[in-house]
């Protein structure tokens, strides 16, 4: 996600220091520019409250391929999904036990607050150091949880220092991730699925096709990772929001600290300019 704006939060093979440590907190990157979105289909899920009972997804791509989506196809309809990454690597746990947040409860008492439907992009590791935010965001109508894997390693290399899986520890990996969510409690679960670092290509599209996910990327950088200006977060996102527009962002305090701060400024202000906040079920239902 963030890699546009952090230089990548590394940029793969000769990523910096800042960079390479935004990825291990959890900081998405920048998509490979290997792979090109392509559609692809998942059978509806069980009816789930607060979820459409059978959340839209796409077509299948070429050869099956898992399908990517970016942004609205209708993009004259002045709607906007806010998405957020709530990041936890698998080797993550001691820096937890030492006090690190990886959650943000402020930041969903905001978007309750403002009333502002939002998709959360959880790893099955944060909902396990979670789970009673992961059970109460997940059984919340205002919210619906997507998979950004358990482990939150890279489904392709080089990934901003991310340590890689392959295919069938990849495949594994989505399906740990949704365990995760039912043993926490969420219910309102959807087929969709967030790359770790934003990083995939043809082979991790095929590695996750038969998890029948849609996979869901960005087209608005919110630059939230490790940002200390909410206002400069804030200015970002409204110069970047379309109608139909997808932005990321991050649920997770140590690694974002002032996105709920911008998310205040962000709010109103897409109201006062039309918008109307949306989960990304919405958006690819259009």
């Amino acid at each position: 996600m963030l890699g546009a704006v952090l230089a990548g939060c590394g940029g793969g093979a000769g990523a910096s220091d800042a960079g390479r440590e935004a990825a291990r907190m959890g900081t998405p990157g920048s998509a490979s520019a290997s792979a090109s979105p392509s559609a692809s289909g998942s059978p509806a899920a069980a009816p789930q409250a607060g979820a459409p009972a059978k959340p839209p997804t796409m077509a299948p791509g070429p050869n099956g391929l898992t399908p990517v989506f970016e942004r609205a196809k209708q993009q004259t309809d002045k709607t906007v999904a806010l998405t957020f990454d709530a990041d936890m690597t698998s080797d993550q746990g001691p820096r937890a036990e030492g006090g690190e947040h990886f959650d943000n409860p402020a930041l969903i008492s905001t978007l309750r607050t403002l009333k502002v439907p939002s998709t959360i992009f959880m790893t099955g590791r944060w909902a396990e150091e979670y789970p009673d935010q992961a059970k109460s965001i997940g059984t919340d109508p205002n919210f619906e949880i997507a998979n950004h894997s358990y482990s939150h390693h890279a489904f392709t290399s080089p990934c901003y220092g991310l340590p890689a899986l392959d295919a069938a520890a990849a495949r594994a990996d989505v399906d740990r991730a949704f365990a995760a969510f039912r043993q926490a409690g969420a219910v309102n679960t959807v087929p969709y699925f967030r790359f770790p670092g934003g990083c995939y290509d043809d082979q991790a599209l095929r590695a996750v096709s038969t998890a029948k996910v849609t996979a869901v990327q960005w087209d608005v950088v919110s630059g939230d990772a490790f940002a200390k200006d909410p206002a400069a977060v804030a200015e970002q996102v409204l110069a970047g929001v379309k109608p139909g527009s997808v932005v990321v962002m991050h649920c997770t305090r140590s690694a974002a600290p002032v996105t709920e701060e911008a998310v205040q400024r962000i709010v109103p202000e897409l109201r006062k300019r039309g918008y109307r906040f949306v989960k990304v079920s919405e958006l690819i239902g259009k």
